[in-house]
């Protein structure tokens, strides 16, 4: 029963499973991924990283977010190459019906490793999850959309609608301030993943597929919910205010060193606070100071109350010392403490970095990328490169669907598919069987 449903525990569809085994407990579960941006090619890769076998589908050309910045100097875009790693990618035009009834038989094919696809765009009716499940009961349709009622939002709309920017950046701001950080679009592909990895469970168990839908902006808001921020809006008549670098809530903030570095300490115990008081050399100071205020600055939100007084003491501190000296001051003591880095110096570190693999990306070169950081028994997946647009369109309409050579010659001249190099694999002698990964 297992190797029915999982595939044989030696290989996975696409051949020998040469890399770690446990890091690959995916191994076996095909999906099909029609997806565009952040939110879902992150779902899939997390996915492939876990040794399931994604196979992005792309229109003509390569979908929108091929070129997006940052661009490698070939015009190859570092941003898709990072979000796309270890899938597999055919190239149909999804404009005309037969391709989208091509990718719908990708859907329903596969046996019980396929029937799971996973999208952000419900303008395809043949690749809607009703269409899909008359075609095959046991489906798992998985899509993530702007609004829950289907209307469109990218992540940095759903951060100005819920809140965040008016709170970010320097207390003196007057204007919103947008994280550069695709924040909801990161989560959203993550519940994207959970949701769909739970409905594959299900199926398991009870053979029947599902609809699953996750909402960008939903996202964002259980998530301000979650953590407080709305329960405060409602229960609270005094608005939140910015506080610039400071943590809110506790004791943290950053400081400028004699040599012109930074760090960003935070105290967020009792511990932690006593520590970097001792480090500082402040403790007789600040007791000094709390018996004047009639405070106890072991209670966090004393010490946030009073952050701007106790910062600007410690700033001294910081002030007249290196960031080497404040370092090795802090890293003696279990404050939580780190230098500020540029990515250009954050990249000079990455070769000792056990997440990070040497790769050679087609239209980037080599450089150091990182593979899963899901780590399974003390394994992990190392990164693997991304496709080229087309690139196993044939291989994967062979294999999935049983398309003879003379099948898919057709579709090429009539402009359904584009298989870069697809003549000569259909006539290479060692090509595998129709069927066979």
């Amino acid at each position: 029963m297992e190797s029915e449903a999982f595939g044989d525990p030696a290989s996975d569809e696409r051949g020998p499973v040469t890399g770690p085994r446990r890091s690959r407990p995916l191994r076996g579960m095909r999906i099909i991924e029609i997806s565009t941006y952040v939110a879902t090619p992150l779902s899939g890769m997390t996915l492939a990283q876990l040794g399931a076998d994604v196979i992005r589908i792309e229109p003509i050309g390569g979908a929108p977010d091929r070129t997006r910045w940052p661009l490698a100097e070939s015009g190859t875009s570092l941003y898709w190459s990072g979000l796309n790693k270890g899938k597999r990618a055919i190239e149909v035009d999804l404009s005309s019906e037969r391709g989208r009834r091509l990718v719908a038989d990708l859907v329903v094919s596969g046996g019980r490793r396929g029937g799971i696809v996973v999208g952000n765009s419900e303008r395809h009716p043949e690749l809607a999850f009703e269409a899909l499940r008359e075609r095959r009961p046991d489906v798992i349709h998985v899509l993530l959309t702007g609004r829950r009622n289907g209307e469109t939002a990218v992540d940095y709309t759903v951060q100005a609608a819920t809140g965040f920017p008016l709170l970010t950046g320097p207390e003196e701001a007057a204007q919103p301030v947008n994280s550069v950080v695709p924040a909801w679009d990161l989560a959203a592909g993550l519940y994207v993943t959970v949701g769909l990895l739970a409905a594959e469970r299900h199926r398991l168990l009870t053979g029947e597929g599902q609809q699953v839908r996750v909402a960008l902006e939903d996202v964002a808001l259980a998530t301000a919910g979650n953590l407080g921020y709305l329960a405060e809006a409602q229960l609270s008549g005094t608005p939140r205010e910015r506080c610039g670098n400071y943590v809110y809530g506790t004791f943290g903030r950053d400081f400028a060193t004699a040599d012109g570095g930074r760090l960003m300490v935070v105290a967020l115990t009792a511990r932690h606070w006593q520590d970097l008081l001792a480090a500082t050399g402040l403790t007789e100071v600040v007791s000094a100071l709390a018996g004047a205020l009639g405070v106890d600055f072991g209670e966090e939100s004393v010490r946030h109350r009073h952050r701007k007084l106790l910062g600007d003491l410690l700033a001294g501190w910081f002030g007249t010392r290196t960031r080497a000296e404040a370092e090795s001051a802090l890293r003696a003591t279990r404050v939580l403490w780190s230098a500020y880095r540029s990515f250009a110096e954050l990249a000079a570190l990455l070769p000792e970095s056990p997440l990070m693999g040497k790769l050679t990306q087609p239209g980037v070169g080599e450089h150091w990328a990182p593979g899963s950081p899901v780590v399974m028994d003390g394994e992990q997946t190392p990164p693997e490169t991304s496709p080229q647009v087309g690139e196993h369109t044939g291989e994967v309409l062979r294999a999935e669907l049983g398309l003879s050579a003379a099948e898919l010659a057709k579709l090429r001249e009539d402009g359904v598919i584009r298989d870069p190099g697809g003549h000569q694999r259909d006539r290479d002698p060692r090509t595998r069987e129709a069927g066979q990964p």
